[in-house]
């Protein structure tokens, strides 16, 4: 699925060097590459690198403006394996490669430990072996699969093959409406809270949701009669980030601030998102921010970086994290000024480090999937 070079230059004499000098050498190679460049920022990233990227977003967001440029050839995204996966896949899709007479863009991930943990709790194999054993119980032609765009490109393509779609935290409610216009169940992975609490707006009840533990043996711990009942089969999995708010954080918040409103993401737990006052996507976290008005008071539950970057950013309210744990995304937290040097330097001498392919062949189940996402929310 992916490449990895070593490059012309070790990493090691990069720990040593200043914030200062690191940004000075990676401004240098920004403007020796030019428009041809584009370092991607998931908004969950530091803020020093955020400063030093072209285009921030979120995932989906940041490969599909990368893709539409058409001065681009080099790709460094700021984020996790499977961000960078589906800009491989967005970028270099066969109209846009002829676009550039054969010429593949190049996607670099400055570390490849930046996973996610999320992504990781549903594994092709896992994925495939249960949908095999639901076929044991439950016509599967019956079942439309819907995975959360934080998976493997694996699973994206698993999805485009059995007829399914990929969502966002932003459309998984078109997604859902869409595969229930086709079949009477939907396999959800790998975020069961996500995919509960969109279906528990759809009228769907907790007991027509059984979760699917794929360590649980057989039938993923289910009854044969929970999953011959069931709308919506969850997988088993979470974002360590969003699972650690809790309903007793949200109560001491509005014990304590009298008027505050809480806003969360939906990859958070059922009894905290139906609580919240406003449940959204990053984007729409941002956005609820930015046309709130001075003298608002949140409590947000989200990835730490970003709730403070957007606390720096509207000093005319106010902004706490919803936690009294610190939580952010460690994963993310490996892209520093270090890697991101080292990355580019390899790149601009012609070494690339770190170079993220997906295979032609999963790259166009993907691209189905991800082709039925943007049909449903246009």
């Amino acid at each position: 699925m992916s490449t990895v070079s070593l490059g012309s230059f070790d990493f090691a004499p990069y720990r040593s060097l200043s914030n200062e000098e690191l940004t000075t050498r990676i401004q240098k190679v920004r403007e020796d590459l030019g428009s041809k460049l584009l370092i991607l920022g998931h908004h969950y990233q530091q803020d020093e690198v955020i400063e030093l990227s072209d285009l921030r977003g979120d995932s989906y967001q940041l490969s599909k403006m990368a893709a539409e440029s058409s001065d681009c050839r080099y790709i460094v995204f700021c984020g996790v394996h499977f961000m960078a996966e589906t800009a491989d896949i967005l970028a270099n899709r066969p109209e846009k490669i002829e676009e550039r007479n054969g010429q593949r863009v190049t996607v670099v991930l400055p570390d490849m430990a930046a996973g996610c943990s999320m992504a990781d709790m549903a594994a092709i194999d896992q994925v495939e072996n249960a949908w095999d054993d639901l076929g044991e119980v439950i016509d599967t032609n019956d079942i439309t699969p819907v995975t959360y765009i934080n998976s493997a490109a694996s699973l994206k393509s698993f999805v485009g093959k059995h007829g399914g779609i990929v969502c966002t935290s932003s459309n998984a409610d078109k997604a859902l409406k869409w595969a229930f216009s086709r079949t009477s169940r939907v396999l959800f992975f790998p975020d069961q809270h996500l995919g509960r609490n969109t279906a528990l707006t759809m009228g769907i009840t907790e007991d027509q949701m059984p979760v699917w533990n794929p360590y649980a043996g057989d039938l993923g711990g289910s009854t044969e009669a929970q999953l011959v009942d069931s709308k919506v089969i969850l997988w088993q999995g979470h974002c360590s980030v969003h699972q650690m708010f809790k309903k007793e954080h949200v109560d001491a918040f509005r014990r304590n601030h009298p008027g505050i409103k809480i806003l969360v993401h939906p990859e958070c737990m059922r009894e905290v998102n139906e609580i919240a006052d406003v449940s959204g996507s990053t984007g729409k976290i941002i956005e609820t921010v930015r046309k709130a008005p001075a003298g608002t008071k949140w409590a947000i539950g989200t990835e730490l970086h970003l709730v403070n970057r957007l606390k720096k950013e509207h000093p005319e309210q106010e902004i706490h994290f919803l936690s009294p744990v610190v939580c952010m995304c460690a994963t993310m937290y490996r892209i520093d000024l270090a890697h991101l040097c080292w990355s580019l330097e390899n790149l601009a001498a012609g070494t690339p480090v770190n170079e993220i392919y997906v295979d032609d062949e999963t790259a166009k189940w993907s691209r189905v999937a991800l082709e039925r996402m943007l049909e449903v929310s246009a």
